[in-house]
C-alpha cells in the first residue's frame, strides 16, 4: 500500500506526517484491497480553518473520498479516517452479503 501526503499552503511537519500515516495505515484492516491512499492537507497560518482530505484507491476501480474542515488539523485527520472507515466497512459488507439469484 502506498501512502502519499501533500500539503497546500501548509508545511507538513514530521509529527503531522507520522500521525496521518498512522491513521491511514489502520484503514487496511477494514478493507484489504486498498492499493493507494492520497492525503491532502490544506490550510495556512492566516486562515483559521484547516482541511483534510483522503482519497483511497482500491482494486476493481473503487475509489473512496472523505474530507473534513475544522480548526484542528489532527481532529480533521481523525474525522476523515473515521468517515473512510465507515465507507470501507459498508462497501465490504455490501459485497460480502450479496446473494446470487437461485441460491
Amino acid at each position: 500500500m502506498n501512502i502519499t501526503i501533500s500539503g497546500r499552503h501548509l508545511d507538513i511537519t514530521p509529527a503531522i506526517r507520522t500521525y496521518a500515516e498512522e491513521k491511514a495505515g489502520k484503514l487496511i484492516k477494514y478493507y484489504d484491497l486498498i492499493q493507494k491512499i492520497d492525503i491532502i492537507l490544506d490550510g495556512s497560518a492566516a486562515a483559521k480553518t484547516k482541511r483534510a482530505e483522503m482519497v483511497v484507491d482500491a482494486e476493481h476501480n473503487n475509489r473512496f473520498v472523505a474530507h473534513c474542515d475544522g480548526e484542528d488539523l489532527y481532529g480533521c485527520i481523525d474525522q476523515v479516517a473515521h468517515k473512510l472507515q465507515l465507507q470501507l466497512t459498508s462497501h465490504k459488507e455490501r459485497f460480502r452479503n450479496r446473494k446470487h439469484p437461485g441460491e
